[in-house]
């Protein structure tokens, strides 16, 4: 990907400005800029002021920013806008490949709360299908990489399908009017779908191979400052531990900061993983297949290695 095609999925000048007035990089640490979607163990922290109870006794600041998919999210980090958000798997490799100043910081596996959806009364009965039909999707997401997972296990290739990049909240509307003839996203926009927008499931993504999310953080934050992206981490964590034994507390958690529907977000906690731990071996070799199947079709414009960019604390 060339570096302004990358930036064209960038948030906007005037908002990037809007978060600057931090503390010099190399000084102490008074505010964290903390980047998240409308899901996930981030959305659970910031109802409970975990962050906040944390780092308010040590005179840091903590700020919320919104984003709609992750690859806006990985330039606003990558210009020092954001310092610490989670994204799917397929963010990071474009955002890597177009020279972003990010790492790995930490992984969660992906169980299930991802996949494709066809409207209810669609002919579409299997991948194989999917040939020739439009299939919407955010470039560069992690629903990108399920779109070509899924079409090489049917035996299609890319050039089988007519991609359509839309951000979720303009694939929505675009799946319920018919635009698109299939839908390739995460929750909780895949139980609106399922729910508000008569879909039906035609792959899960589990089903097609394992994916990963993860918590990315701005090099030079993590590079200066390991120590408080060191508890950023655990208090992420603590929270993934406590969003495993309260689901319904979960789905509250994520309605109430969303604005997404109770009973939506009531689906999406009960199937999702919040298990936060490390970038294993495991994980990197994966994310590494992604890479490599990315280059491999001409989405990235070069060769990556994943490990390059996963972060260690030089403490630990």
């Amino acid at each position: 990907m060339r570096r302004r095609d990358f930036l064209k999925l960038s948030v906007g000048t005037a908002a990037l400005g809007a978060f600057a007035g931090r503390a010099s990089a190399q000084g102490a640490v008074k505010e964290i800029r903390i980047g998240y979607q409308k899901n996930g163990v981030l959305v659970i922290t910031r109802q409970q002021a975990a962050l906040e109870k944390h780092f308010t006794p040590q005179g840091i600041e903590v700020k919320w920013v919104e984003f709609s998919s992750g690859p806006p999210m990985m330039e606003a980090m990558n210009v020092g806008s954001v310092d610490y958000g989670a994204v799917g798997d397929s963010p990071p490799v474009f955002a890597q490949a177009a020279g972003a100043a990010i790492v790995y910081a930490a992984g969660q596996p992906i169980t299930n709360g991802q996949g494709i959806l066809v409207p209810k009364d669609s002919p579409i009965r299997s991948i194989a299908e999917l040939k020739g039909k439009r299939v919407g999707f955010t470039k560069g997401s992690s629903a990108h990489n399920i779109v070509v997972q899924t079409l090489e296990k049917a035996g299609l290739t890319y050039a089988d399908i007519t991609p359509v990049y839309l951000a979720p909240p303009d694939a929505g509307p675009a799946f319920g009017n018919g635009s698109i003839d299939a839908w390739a996203i995460w929750d909780p926009y895949f139980a609106i779908g399922e729910v508000k927008q008569n879909g039906r499931i035609l792959v899960n993504a589990h089903e097609i191979t394992k994916t990963n999310s993860f918590y990315i953080a701005n090099r030079d934050f993590a590079k200066n400052h390991g120590a408080v992206l060191q508890q950023i981490i655990d208090v992420t964590s603590a929270t993934a531990a406590w969003g495993e034994q309260h689901r319904d507390e979960v789905a509250k958690s994520l309605a109430a900061v969303t604005g997404v529907p109770l009973d939506i977000q009531t689906i999406a906690a009960k199937r999702q993983s919040f298990a936060v731990g490390p970038v294993t071996d495991d994980i990197v070799t994966t994310q590494q297949g992604v890479a490599d199947r990315f280059h491999k079709l001409g989405l990235i414009p070069k060769p990556i290695v994943i490990r390059d960019i996963v972060w260690r604390n030089p403490a630990a």
